[in-house]
């Protein structure tokens, strides 16, 4: 019976995060210039590359808040904080360090698209960690 109350908690946090996944792949596709769906559909892997590390990044942060929270409220208030540290890791990339990364990413630049991933990535890594307070 343990096993069955848990079962509620799992399935509360999962549908948020699942949730607040599809928010910030939203979000993310919004803020960004380019058309990441259609550039896939079209077979551009750079595109690909650099919204699966945005999503792997966020997801690392996402299972760090469900690890740490205190609360289901808790949860909700990190991944929000981890869902704008994420955007603003894109902001940083594209007006500052590499001015660009939209136009390297629609030609189909896997350096450039490999950057950007692993940026994403590395931020989501430092949120998780930032959040095992």
């Amino acid at each position: 019976m343990e096993l069955l109350a848990g079962l509620s908690a799992f399935f509360s946090y999962f549908a948020a995060g699942f949730i607040a996944l599809l928010l910030f792949k939203t979000i993310y596709a919004a803020i960004t210039p380019f058309d990441e769906w259609g550039l896939i559909k079209a077979d551009n892997q750079a595109a690909a590359l650099s919204l699966g590390g945005a999503l792997i990044g966020y997801t690392i942060a996402l299972a760090s808040a469900v690890k740490y929270s205190i609360s289901f409220t808790d949860f909700i208030t990190w991944a929000v904080i981890a869902l704008v540290a994420q955007l603003l890791a894109f902001a940083l990339v594209r007006f500052t360090l590499m001015t660009d990364i939209v136009a390297k990413i629609e030609q189909n630049h896997l350096a450039s698209a490999i950057v950007l991933a692993s940026i994403n990535i590395s931020v989501g890594l430092l949120n998780a960690a930032c959040m095992s307070y």
